[in-house]
């Protein structure tokens, strides 16, 4: 037995990529993407079929640049989500576009915008999962899409602050970082690495499932980020891991079971007193983790940077057709 089917018998592996060849070798249950992913994937010459399609779509958009900009990333993440659900047999997670992350309203337009995106081309609501930023504003979206049958992963998570308001707003899946909670750490310690024992990436997934688990939140615990092997091994018994390609090969290549790290046991042994936040409260607490309060606002800005990124390309391809 490799690593990569040990671990499979007791958590979800979940592709993270939006390259669809290497999610059909990984033959994961779901698939998650982001701007900055698709953003690779979408310059490949064996996926311009889909942006094709989805500038066709573009160019027939009433209103000027701006519409036809915004929808053409619509159709090119339901373009990707299309490809990936033809492989996968459960989700796939498509994101809104970051710079709604403090605007309710307009974060419940655009997930609904997609949903509707999918449905018209013959894919149920419950196969897809929109990816929220987990700021106050994109909770509170959230929960009232959960409300009406869409299904939503809070992404960009990085503080228990944040994972308790998810759990609260009832939402289906949250996806905590563990790779760039400890680059942060790493940098802020002057280190070149940290003890697997140390980590306070995993720390933090781990106490957030155990938190879930010990109070009864049906909320999904997804691990996501990782930047090496034994951060996954380490999470073994999570919900669900979505990992890149290349350390999902590196499972693949390693022989040995893996046995759970977070267990029912666990849950109980370190439950900790419940926590009901408002957004006063959410607000304090996230602000008051300095490493949270940075990688959320730095996450924001990257996927924001890819999406103009993808932007200018449509811009170019647009003014050409």
């Amino acid at each position: 037995m490799n690593q990569l089917e040990a671990l499979s018998r007791h958590t979800i592996v979940v592709a993270d990529t939006g390259d669809v060849a290497a999610i059909r070798r990984a033959a994961p249950r779901d698939a998650t993407t982001n701007p900055s992913l698709i953003q690779k994937a979408a310059v490949l010459d064996e996926y311009r079929p889909l942006v094709e399609r989805a500038l066709a779509d573009a160019a027939k958009e009433a209103g000027g640049e701006r519409e036809r900009l915004a929808c053409f990333l619509d159709r090119l993440f339901v373009e990707f989500g299309l490809e990936i659900l033809g492989i996968v047999p459960g989700r796939v997670s498509t994101e809104v576009d970051a710079r709604l992350s403090f605007d309710t309203r307009a974060t419940l337009e655009k997930a609904r915008r997609l949903i509707a995106l999918y449905e018209a081309r013959g894919i149920a609501r419950e196969r897809v999962l929109i990816k929220i930023a987990a700021t106050w504003e994109g909770i509170r979206a959230a929960e009232q899409l959960e409300r009406e049958g869409i299904r939503c992963n809070l992404t960009l998570l990085f503080g228990f602050a944040q994972a308790v308001a998810c759990a609260e707003a009832k939402v289906t899946l949250i996806s905590p970082f563990v790779g760039r909670i400890y680059d942060w750490w790493k940098k802020e310690k002057g280190v070149a690495d940290i003890p697997i024992e140390e980590d306070p990436g995993v720390a933090s997934v781990a106490r957030i499932w155990c938190y879930y688990k010990a109070h009864g939140y049906r909320t999904e615990v997804m691990g996501a980020s990782f930047r090496k092997v034994e951060q996954i091994v380490q999470l073994c018994g999570c919900d669900l891991l979505t990992i890149s390609p290349e350390l999902i090969d590196q499972l693949r290549a390693r022989a040995g079971a893996i046995e759970p790290r977070l267990t029912p046991a666990l849950a109980q042994a370190r439950i900790e007193a419940s926590v009901h936040l408002d957004e006063a409260s959410f607000r304090w607490l996230h602000n008051d983790d300095p490493m949270a309060e940075f990688k959320l606002s730095e996450g924001i800005r990257l996927f924001d940077r890819d999406a103009r990124r993808l932007e200018d390309f449509a811009r170019a391809r647009l003014a050409g057709s």
